[in-house]
């Protein structure tokens, strides 16, 4: 993993950190633009780790579903 790239929790606590910021209504309209941003970055970043375990565990669901019927024809 990029070290300059904050963990999934990471990412996913500054996200609810910045949904805070933005209900609060107190920030200005460059740090909304901003926050609006970065979020997006974040929210993106997570979705394709998402995704990458969702596809690891289809893949290993598929594996055990192979060496299932491989012992069921044995």
């Amino acid at each position: 993993m990029d070290e300059a790239q904050p963990s999934y929790e990471a990412a996913a606590a500054r996200v609810e950190e910045i949904i805070r910021r933005l209900d609060s209504g107190e920030a200005s309209l460059r740090e909304t633009l901003e926050l609006v941003k970065e979020g997006k970055q974040l929210i993106e970043r997570c979705a394709s780790e998402l995704e990458a375990v969702s596809g690891a565990l289809e893949e290993l669901h598929l594996d055990q579903l192979v060496q299932r019927l491989e012992q069921d024809s044995q």
